[in-house]
């Protein structure tokens, strides 16, 4: 009995001196990063918890508020597998007006009525692929019976309403694919391909054509030919409402790829334009111009309702809509995600609903909503803020659920550890998991406001979490 006793205790001194080597090597490390001159007039914050029972291991300035980054995209991932369902799919419908004649004439509007599907003609997925899905589109239309269209094809996304960028992002961003705005009724991922013609440093770079065409904008280019070197600082504008794109900045002669990628306008009206003209070249005729839910209402005309559903087209499993998401953080997956997680808690789906509805999710598990202090579910927006003691909670808490290992795979890999990364101006964030000595952790680590370069502060940071391994 005694010998046993003395083994426990021993094991029981081992597991103590461990937790304190540990957090003496993360509190040097952190120490140090603190001390850096990058991090003068730095705000910084680390968290460090026990994966499986949520003890913390170490904790620095864990309760101050920071800008996440695309790190906001972990509790927005983590709460939709929560509420959605790893299995959750979005169903889109294709259907018509009116009625349809013994000649197989439409005398009425094909419909695409969106459900917030954020991957409707991406190149992502086999399924969701442009070309597929309108042919799916297509053969739904021919299996009915319909020969011609005396009326319009019509984007309905009226589901998630008018408002498609959220409160707090900066216009620098939003005629960018990055900063591309929510849609009920998206299409290739709210994006478009512009070709460039480089030129002799200092002049205007020329634009060549779009991929695909985009008939209704026109371009003008105030972007700069920049020297060797100087990478893409490319952006895209767009006015509200307006056909001219322009284009600033400035893009180095020696970029290999020659092209950016700009923000669709009205993603709807982009849909139904490519099923009008597929339906054209199968020999289907379509007697008016397509339209969206938007070009309706400022023509001041109503939205047909669907009278007769011909297919339901679904989205791959939201298990692997937050793969994508992560691994390539994806803005606009976030925030359709956002609006689906009010839609299914019963709220109507809007950007700010999705954020009371992610607040109040976590409050009901023991976390002060204030310290989810956000305007999106991405983290572009400068002025979300964020504990790094919620973000690795919430982290933890995922560890314990069946969906864990897809929400695990979907983070991708940065210093050989399992962590999703997030970057705004003079902002840069991490949050995963590692296994140290065996032992699970979770982690958020949060700098803001650091001068300097980018690649010199991720260097340090990775110091610190280097300690984890």
């Amino acid at each position: 009995m005694m010998k046993r006793l003395l083994t426990v205790s021993l094991f029981l001194i081992t597991g103590q001196v461990y937790a304190q080597d540990l957090q003496q090597k993360i509190a040097t490390a952190f120490g140090r990063l603190q001390a850096d001159s990058q991090c003068s007039y730095a705000s910084i914050s680390l968290t460090v918890l026990d994966a499986k029972t949520g003890e913390q291991v170490f904790a620095a300035n864990p309760n101050m508020g920071l800008a996440t980054a695309s790190t906001l995209k972990t509790i927005t991932s983590i709460t939709a597998f929560n509420v959605l369902g790893a299995d959750f799919r979005y169903q889109t419908q294709l259907g018509y007006s009116g009625e349809i004649t013994a000649d197989g004439t439409l005398n009425g509007d094909v419909i695409i009525k969106g459900a917030g599907d954020p991957t409707l003609g991406s190149w992502r997925y086999e399924q969701t692929k442009e070309a597929h899905v309108l042919a799916l589109m297509a053969d739904a239309l021919k299996t009915a019976g319909i020969k011609k269209i005396n009326g319009r094809v019509i984007g309905d996304d009226s589901i998630f309403g008018a408002q498609s960028i959220p409160e707090g992002w900066i216009w620098q961003d939003i005629g960018n694919y990055y900063g591309a705005g929510t849609s009920g009724l998206c299409w290739r991922e709210n994006q478009f391909d512009i070709k460039l013609r480089i030129g002799v440093v200092g002049n205007a770079v020329g634009v060549l054509r779009t991929v695909p065409n985009i008939p209704y904008l026109t371009f003008k280019s105030e972007l700069l030919n920049g020297a060797a070197g100087s990478g893409d600082n490319a952006y895209a504008f767009l006015p509200v409402g307006g056909t001219m794109m322009y284009l600033r900045g400035s893009y180095a002669i020696d970029q290999e790829k020659k092209s950016i990628s700009a923000a669709l306008p009205d993603a709807a009206y982009d849909a139904a334009l490519r099923l009008a003209d597929t339906l054209k070249k199968l020999g289907i005729a379509v007697s008016d111009n397509p339209e969206s839910a938007a070009t309706l209402t400022v023509k001041g005309l109503p939205l047909p309702q669907i009278a007769k559903n011909l297919t339901t087209i679904q989205s791959p499993p939201l298990s692997k809509i937050v793969y994508w998401l992560n691994q390539k953080s994806i803005n606009l997956y976030a925030e359709q995600l956002l609006k689906t997680i009010a839609w299914k808690q019963g709220k109507k789906p809007t950007t700010t609903n999705g954020v009371e509805a992610v607040q109040k999710f976590w409050q009901a598990k023991g976390i002060d909503p204030n310290s989810i202090n956000t305007y999106d579910g991405s983290g572009l927006s400068p002025g979300d803020r964020v504990t790094t003691s919620t973000l690795a909670r919430i982290l933890q808490s995922a560890k314990k659920e069946t969906w864990f290992s897809d929400f695990y795979e979907s983070l991708p890999v940065y210093n050989d550890m399992k962590m999703k990364s997030g970057s705004i101006n003079s902002v840069l964030c991490y949050a995963g998991y590692q296994t140290h000595n065996g032992r699970e952790l979770c982690f958020s680590i949060m700098v803001n406001n650091f001068n300097g370069s980018s690649k010199g502060i991720k260097e340090k940071m990775f110091r610190v979490l280097n300690v984890l391994k």
